[in-house]
């Protein structure tokens, strides 16, 4: 690293450092006003206006989606993505701390702006919408918003700091059953038990899980079966998501999960729909560059990284398919929060405590370092 790097680097810190405030009431503010995928109006116009206050060129509600940023500074021929998640999950808000995410990526913006052209960059923070099953970021890769970026980066809170989640590939479906209502008890011979389909399909489920391999996931809620007892129920449906380690397996997993499905159909005469519920989502391929230039910034600021078990699976992520496209990180903040975890209300306590803000600021300076890192690297050897 050349002594100019090393000057920008304490520069690009003292800048978020200056913007700590501003940037811990931004992620408390998201927190306390959940918003659910496509529907984060308030937070989406929180970030924008952080940003057209640091001096980017800023559009809010762009690529056909009302909820998403794109923010602009700077002219350098090395063009780097940071990404801003704000959607929460339903019933329990920010248990997954998207509003770490979003203050974390606005930071890491304003951090580099001054200094920006001087580096050879130009930066663009993208607020995607609806990360929890919507595929925001997929929609936005597929409409050119992730189109002539060098680099793409993001950081997510988690009870323990990795630098690369084991992110898998995940497929999402609504399944529907329509069968015959009839008297429960005086003509149930005339019913067709839609049900019953779903039970069926549930239970081969069930025995599928002891032939599926330990990176492979099966998970479904019921959320139609019926709604009098004594009417043989007509219709049944649940969504269902189907995750495996890599695109190829999952697609092989879930044609024996719809085989289930179909078994049901098969056994009770009803008739079997199936319907994607949302995009798939591609595994997670961090580069390996931008990793270790992240983590040895991130270990510069004192956060550590402890090994990961054998064998851990870890969740989806739209950044997956972002990662197929363009050179990708999504390392993992950690919160010491544990036993909680992501998606419990125990997480969403921990996404506004001390690690919290912690989190933000240093999740901000070390991605920032890892631009002024990367766009010295790519200047120094373009190919």
């Amino acid at each position: 690293m050349t002594s100019g790097a090393v000057g920008a680097k304490a520069a690009v810190e003292e800048r978020i450092r200056r913007h700590e405030r501003t940037l811990l009431e931004l992620s408390h503010r998201i927190h306390a006003n959940p918003e659910s995928g496509f529907e984060e109006y308030r937070a989406s116009e929180w970030v924008a206006d952080e940003l057209r206050s640091g001096g980017f060129e800023v559009q809010h509600g762009c690529y056909g989606l009302p909820t998403a940023v794109r923010a602009t500074i700077g002219s350098g021929p090395v063009h780097v993505g940071i990404c801003a998640e704000y959607d929460a999950l339903p019933e329990i808000g920010h248990a997954c701390g998207h509003n770490i995410i979003a203050a974390a990526a606005v930071g890491a913006a304003l951090g580099l702006a001054p200094l920006a052209d001087d580096l050879g960059l130009t930066v663009t923070l993208l607020g995607t919408p609806a990360e929890e099953g919507g595929g925001g970021k997929i929609l936005m890769l597929e409409r050119g918003a992730f189109d002539g970026l060098h680099a793409a980066m993001m950081v997510h809170p988690a009870a323990a700091e990795m630098a690369a989640m084991p992110g898998t590939a995940v497929s999402q479906f609504e399944v529907a059953y329509k069968g015959k209502p009839a008297h429960a008890g005086a003509y149930p011979e005339l019913g067709v038990n839609a049900a019953d389909a779903m039970l069926i399909a549930q239970v081969a489920i069930g025995q599928l899980r002891q032939q599926t391999r330990g990176t492979d996931r099966i998970q479904g809620i019921v959320t139609d079966a019926g709604t009098a007892v004594n009417v043989i129920p007509d219709s049944a449906s649940g969504r269902w998501i189907v995750r495996s380690d890599t695109a190829e397996a999952l697609a092989t997993l879930t044609t024996r999960v719809k085989a289930c499905f179909e078994a049901g159909a098969l056994a009770t005469g009803c008739v079997m729909s199936i319907s994607p519920s949302g995009p798939d989502y591609a595994d997670l391929r961090p580069d390996a560059t931008l990793l270790a230039h992240y983590r040895a910034n991130a270990e510069t600021l004192g956060r550590s990284f402890p090994d990961l078990p054998d064998g851990m699976v870890g969740a989806a992520t739209d950044m997956g398919n972002v990662s197929h496209v363009v050179p990708t990180i999504h390392p993992m903040l950690g919160l010491d929060c544990h036993p909680a975890v992501n998606h419990q209300p125990e997480f969403a306590d921990a996404c506004i405590g001390p690690a919290a803000d912690r989190a933000v600021t240093e999740g901000a300076i070390a991605m920032a370092w890892t631009a002024v890192d990367f766009a010295e690297q790519h200047l120094a050897n373009p190919h």
